[in-house]
């Protein structure tokens, strides 16, 4: 098993950027118990970026793997977080636990998608597991739910990090090889799930809306682990601990550019 996040990593042939935000990147301090967390906007009044929403990149040792860039910005008169990437990593994070009150909407476009990289964007490969674009959720997932050995490694990445490192995370991505629809694991662990939300053939250079159900999505993308038999309702999804918006392109050492506005959830029937 090559997942392992406390092994030591190879920027750009060997390092699982999905499943280091999943599994360690994103986890600077433990969450204390707490109602459901509201997200705060991405950008303030001013037009600055929140400072409720952290940065996360690589661990220290790989500092020498370029950020992803999240800076503030305005396309086609609509205000936005400009994500760029040059054969780079990286997340901006909110801490946001309790149980999911509602569905999760945005809006996101892709002006330019990964290109001029060593190797082809694949997210169903290790070598061509990047992203333009994603949006991830994590969830507190019940330990006696993992596969044996699964929970074995995270006991001990636990251990190892001192961190409640997440046992699943649900991933929306921005794809353009592979058709949108597509769901999977990534490569390097099945504790990171993953929708395809626009896929091959997308538009570029125009916005899209999305809305989504995360706890409904959970249950359908881990339904593997949950019991079996009966329908699983959306309320028995475990709380949220995370929320994060990120861009990598390490793996295939390519570039990719664009934007993220009005992330939020959504807990009437309204559409964005």
């Amino acid at each position: 098993m090559n997942t392992l996040p406390f092994m030591p990593f190879r920027p750009r042939n060997a390092s699982a950027r999905l499943a280091v935000t999943a599994l360690l990147g994103a986890l600077a301090a433990p969450l204390a118990a707490q109602a459901a967390t509201p997200l705060a906007p991405l950008l303030q009044a001013d037009g600055t970026l929140s400072p409720a929403w952290r940065f996360v990149g690589f661990p220290k040792k790989h500092a020498d793997l370029p950020p992803t860039r999240f800076e503030p910005g305005a396309v086609d008169g609509q205000r936005a977080v400009r994500v760029g990437t040059v054969a780079s990593y990286g997340t901006l994070v909110h801490d946001a636990q309790g149980p999911a009150p509602g569905r999760l909407q945005w809006r996101w476009r892709l002006d330019a998608p990964l290109a001029g990289g060593t190797a082809a964007p694949d997210i169903l490969t290790k070598a061509g597991d990047d992203a333009a674009l994603k949006v991830c959720v994590m969830f507190d997932h019940a330990l006696d739910r993992v596969p044996f050995v699964e929970r074995t490694v995270l006991r001990l990445a636990r251990g190892v990090s001192g961190e409640p490192l997440p046992a699943a995370t649900l991933c929306y991505v921005w794809d353009s090889t592979h058709p949108a629809g597509t769901q999977g694991a990534n490569p390097y662990t099945r504790r990171v799930r993953f929708i395809s939300l626009q896929g091959r053939g997308a538009p570029v250079q125009r916005w899209v809306n999305e809305l989504r159900d995360p706890a409904q999505d959970f249950i359908e993308l881990f339904a593997d682990e949950l019991p079996q038999g009966r329908q699983t309702p959306r309320e028995a999804a475990p709380a949220i601990t995370r929320v994060l918006l990120g861009a990598d392109s390490d793996n295939t050492a390519s570039t990719s550019t664009g934007w993220v506005a009005d992330l939020r959830w959504s807990v009437g029937n309204a559409t964005p």
